[in-house]
C-alpha cells in the first residue's frame, strides 16, 4: 500500500500563534514555522508556551529541515528550545535567518541556518519547496509551494496583498500559475478572516506619520512593533523630512535595526540616528524616540518611560506619543495602563485607530478571495486561528464554490492523512503546550499551574508543630502563617479559633493511636479546610509541617 501524506499540525489551530506544522511521507519530513504563543491570563508566572515536539524527538531521523515563513515570535520564537531537541537545517529568507540567528545566539545553540530569496526551490528528501514572495508586517515574508508525492501543498504563512509595498506586491502571478498546474490542498492564513473588504497598505501609515509630524513643536515619541521594517523606515524617513534625529531605545529594537541595517533593508541618511543619550542636549522640536513597548509589555522602554524607571528618557508635558500598533488580544489592559499613565503626565497621546496610524498585516476577505481563487485548490485547510476563525474561513471557501466534503477543519495533535483521492483526518500524535518559566522548559505542568492558581485566588496557610517522638503528644505548637489568606494581625481570633481546630485534629489522631504522618497532615487539612470555609468562604492551599522531636 502507498504511503499516505501526513500534514500534522503542531500549532497554530485553535489559537493564536504558537504556528507549527509537520509534512511527513514515508521516510521524510519538514516542518513549516516554529512560533510560540504568549501565556493565557491563568499561566500564573509563565513566560511563553512552546509546541509539544515529542513527535519530531521521536522521529528526528526523518527531520530534512525547518522552513520558516516569516521572523515574527509566532513563527520563530519556539526554535532556540526545540533545535536542542532535534537537529535539523533551518531554511528561511535574509532578514528571517538574521533574526533567528539573533535568538539562537542569545540562547547559545547552533545550528545550520541556510538563506533563500524569494523564487528559489529546495529538495528537502522526497518533497521540493518553493519560496513565494508576500507582503506583510515585516519585510522577507514568504509563502511556500510544497510538492509532495500526493500534489501541491500551498502554505501561505501570514500574508496581505499591499499594491504598494516598497518590496513589490504579493506574487499573485506565482499563486496563478500554480493554480493552473494544480493544487492539492490550500492551507491559509485565517487571522483576519472576520473583516470584510481589504487590509489598507502601510503607505496609509506614512500618511499618518506625517500629518502628526508636521507643525509640531514638542518631542515625538514612536512605539510599534519591532519588526516591522516598514514602518521604522516610514519613522525614519517622516523625522529626516522635518529636520529631526532619531534615538532609539529597547534592546529588541536596537537588535533589529541593527541586524536590518547590515541587510540593507532599512535606508538610514547619515548623521539621522543618535544616541539616547544625547538627546537631552537637542531641542524638542529636533529629537524622536523609537521606542519598545507596544503592547504594554513589562520592563519595555515605554512602560519604563511612563512609570518613571528609564534612565534616560523622562516623560515631559506636552511630549507627543504615537503608539503605531494594535493591541494583540489579550494585552489591551497592559495598553491602557500604559495610556493613562502617559496621560497623567499630561503628555499628548496617539493611539486611535481613525488616526490611520496603523494597518494590519493579515488579508481581510476579499484577498482571501483572491487567492482561493488563483489556487483553485482541490482541499481546503483553514490554519492559524482560533476555532471561530477556521470556522468562518471554511464558510468563506463554500462562498468560493468548494464543497463542505473537501474543506478540513483540524486540531493541534490531529494528522490529515492525504492520498491522491482523499484528504481527512486520521490518527493522533503527541502534541500540545509546554510552558516557558524562566530558565526551566516543561517543569510547569497542570499540577503546578493548578497550585498557582489556588495560591492566587485564596492563599496559602502554613501549620507548623512539633511533636514528641515517644508519645506523640504535642510539644510546641501549632503555629500558623498566613500567606496571602489574611493579615493575621487584623485577624487574631481567628488565628486562635484556626490553632484550637488543628489541636483538635491532633487529639483526634492521638485519640485513635494514629501516628502515621501522611494520615495526622491529612486529618490537619480536612479539618481545618472544612473549618476555614465554613466561617471565610475561602479555600486557602494548607501545608502541614510536622517535626517529631
Amino acid at each position: 500500500m502507498a504511503d499516505k501524506l501526513k500534514i500534522i499540525p503542531l500549532g497554530g489551530l485553535n489559537e493564536i500563534g504558537k504556528n507549527m506544522t509537520a509534512l511527513e511521507y514515508g521516510k521524510d519530513m519538514i516542518v513549516i514555522d516554529c512560533g510560540l504563543g504568549f501565556p493565557e491570563d491563568d499561566m500564573y508566572g509563565v513566560d511563553l508556551v512552546i509546541p509539544d515536539v515529542t513527535y519530531l524527538v521521536k522521529n528526528q531521523n526523518k527531520l530534512r529541515g525547518f522552513f520558516i515563513t516569516h521572523g515574527h515570535e509566532d513563527h520563530i520564537g519556539a526554535l532556540p528550545y526545540v533545535l536542542q531537541a532535534v537537529n535539523a537545517p533551518v531554511h528561511a529568507t535574509p532578514l528571517t535567518l538574521g533574526l533567528i540567528g539573533l535568538k539562537l545566539e542569545e540562547h547559545e545553540v547552533n545550528a545550520n541556518l541556510i538563506s533563500h530569496k524569494a523564487g528559489e526551490v529546495v529538495k528537502a528528501g522526497c518533497f521540493t519547496v518553493e519560496f513565494i514572495h508576500v507582503n506583510h508586517s515585516i519585510a522577507d515574508a514568504v509563502a511556500f509551494c510544497v510538492k509532495t508525492p500526493v500534489g501541491n501543498l500551498i502554505f501561505t504563512g501570514d500574508f496581505k496583498i499591499d499594491p504598494t509595498s516598497e518590496d513589490g506586491m504579493t506574487d499573485l502571478g506565482r499563486f496563478g500559475t500554480l493554480g493552473k498546474e494544480g493544487v492539492y490542498a490550500l492551507l491559509a492564513d485565517s487571522t483576519n478572516v472576520e473583516r470584510q473588504g481589504y487590509t489598507p497598505s502601510e503607505s496609509i501609515v506614512a500618511e499618518g506619520l506625517d500629518r502628526h509630524f508636521k507643525d509640531c513643536k514638542n518631542r515625538i515619541i514612536v512605539t510599534t512593533f519591532a519588526s516591522n521594517m516598514y514602518r521604522i523606515q516610514s519613522v525614519l524617513s517622516t523625522a529626516h523630512r522635518y529636520g529631526r534625529k532619531v534615538a532609539v531605545t529597547g534592546r529588541s529594537m536596537e537588535n533589529i535595526l541593527k541586524v536590518a541595517t547590515e541587510l540593507g533593508y532599512l535606508d538610514i541618511p547619515a548623521g539621522l540616528l543618535v544616541d539616547i543619550n544625547q538627546i537631552k542636549s537637542l531641542p524638542k522640536d529636533k529629537i524622536v524616540i523609537v521606542s519598545t513597548g507596544s503592547q504594554g509589555e513589562n520592563m519595555s522602554a515605554l512602560y519604563r518611560m511612563a512609570f518613571s524607571n528609564h534612565r534616560q528618557v523622562e516623560i515631559q508635558p506636552g511630549d507627543k506619543i504615537i503608539i503605531s500598533a494594535s493591541a494583540i488580544p489579550g494585552n489591551e489592559k497592559a495598553v491602557s495602563r500604559i495610556i493613562n499613565e502617559l496621560y497623567r503626565k499630561n503628555a499628548d497621546v496617539i493611539y486611535d485607530k481613525l488616526e490611520g496610524l496603523h494597518v494590519s498585516g493579515h488579508a481581510c476577505q476579499e484577498e482571501l478571495k483572491i487567492i482561493h481563487a488563483l489556487t483553485k485548490p482541490r482541499f481546503f485547510i483553514p490554519v492559524h486561528g482560533e476555532q471561530r476563525h477556521l470556522r468562518k474561513h471554511s464558510d468563506l471557501a463554500q462562498l468560493m464554490g468548494m464543497s463542505p466534503k473537501n474543506i478540513v477543519i483540524a486540531e493541534v495533535g490531529k494528522t490529515i492523512e492525504c492520498t491522491s483521492k482523499t484528504c481527512k483526518l486520521g490518527t493522533s500524535v503527541p502534541a500540545g503546550k509546554i510552558l516557558v518559566d524562566g530558565m526551566g522548559v516543561g517543569d510547569v505542568g497542570s499540577v503546578v499551574l493548578r497550585d498557582r492558581k489556588h495560591l492566587a485566588q485564596d492563599g496559602m496557610i502554613v501549620v507548623c508543630v512539633n511533636l514528641s517522638s515517644e508519645d506523640g503528644s504535642v510539644l510546641s505548637g501549632p503555629d500558623i502563617i498566613s500567606r496571602g489568606f489574611v493579615y493575621m494581625k487584623d485577624n487574631e481570633d481567628l488565628m486562635e479559633a484556626m490553632r484550637m481546630v488543628v489541636n483538635r485534629a491532633l487529639e483526634l489522631c492521638q485519640n485513635r493511636n494514629i501516628s502515621d504522618w501522611a494520615t495526622i497532615k491529612s486529618t490537619i487539612k480536612g479539618e481545618l479546610g472544612q473549618f476555614l470555609y465554613k466561617n471565610t468562604k475561602r479555600n486557602p492551599m494548607i501545608l502541614p509541617i510536622i517535626m517529631e522531636i
